[in-house]
């Protein structure tokens, strides 16, 4: 009985082993096939991502659509907000009108809060205006807010994204692969450079030339050291230079640049301290060291003047 056990847990534990052996090295060898020639169809998908990477906006189509037809509005003031929202990372045509809905639905909104809280009596001329006005133009502070915000994670990623295409391009990749590579590497950490690095692949798989496509980033991000970049790639494209070295230099200047802008801020804090000191810290100081003096002259002089 005793060897049977053993003999049926050897047997076991060999077919475990040998599935597992198997198990592993199919999914090695499909990650050493994904990093040696990556997937031709991970661009198919790449276009449906960008456009899932929002929330579908039919519901609140219809929702907003009675009221964005309600401000005037020309093809110039059109396009200017079509390209602010471009800059905000939101591409779709149905974003014109949500934005424009909101600003009359917004206000109406306030209003009714002011009407429903009481605030009218407080002054109802005024109570409205505000908020009429701040409903009117929060629209414009929050996506003034959101593009400082995308192109602020852009300008922080952009050095770690050229480290990775240098590393790519030594491996042996093309300037279209790497820019594809870097993609897929800052999916999760980087999803701003991503997608636009993504745009660049699909403009060029449309039959865009490389260097409209890298003109079209520039555009789209509207950040000096995209420009920059952009610029570099051209030229070394153009001249035939070596790109694995200028996308190296340029790594460093950026970080030269952050680390110059870092100390920078760092020294204008000794003057935006003055404010603060003069206006809160040097009355608490005064009266803290004059205070009890003043109170003892006060109790001086009143025994003065009674005796």
């Amino acid at each position: 009985m005793t060897i049977a056990l053993l003999t049926f847990a050897a047997v076991f534990l060999f077919i475990l082993s040998a599935a597992l052996l198997v198990y592993h090295r199919q999914a090695l060898l499909a990650r050493f096939a994904g990093v040696v020639t990556p997937q031709a169809a991970s661009l198919d998908g790449v276009l449906e991502r960008l456009l899932k990477a929002r929330p579908a906006t039919s519901k609140v189509e219809q929702v907003i659509d009675p009221f964005q037809k309600i401000l005037p509005r020309s093809a110039l003031e059109v396009s200017v907000v079509q390209k602010r929202l471009m800059l905000a990372g939101y591409r779709k045509d149905a974003y014109v009108n949500i934005f424009y809905g909101v600003k009359v639905l917004l206000p109406l909104l306030l209003l009714a809060l002011v009407t429903v809280t009481r605030l009218y009596h407080f002054g109802a001329f005024f109570s409205y205006a505000i908020a009429a006005a701040l409903g009117f133009l929060l629209p414009d502070f929050w996506l003034g807010n959101r593009i400082a915000a995308r192109q602020l994670n852009v300008r922080l990623g952009l050095p770690e994204a050229l480290d990775l295409m240098v590393i790519c391009i030594e491996a042996g990749l093309g300037l279209d692969q790497a820019i594809l590579r870097v993609a897929d590497e800052l999916a999760l950490s980087q999803p701003e450079i991503a997608e636009e690095f993504n745009l660049v692949n699909l403009e060029q798989r449309a039959g865009r030339p490389r260097a409209e496509a890298l003109r079209n980033l520039a555009e789209r991000t509207d950040i000096e050291s995209v420009r920059s970049l952009v610029a570099m790639l051209i030229q070394t494209d153009h001249f035939g230079t070596s790109l694995a070295g200028s996308l190296r230099v340029h790594s460093d200047s950026l970080r030269v640049q952050r680390r110059q802008q870092a100390e920078e801020q760092a020294a204008k804090t000794t003057v935006k301290l003055v404010f603060p000191l003069v206006l809160f810290i040097f009355p608490s100081l005064f009266v803290v060291t004059l205070g009890p003096a003043m109170i003892s002259i006060k109790e001086a002089f009143e025994k003065y003047l009674l005796n």
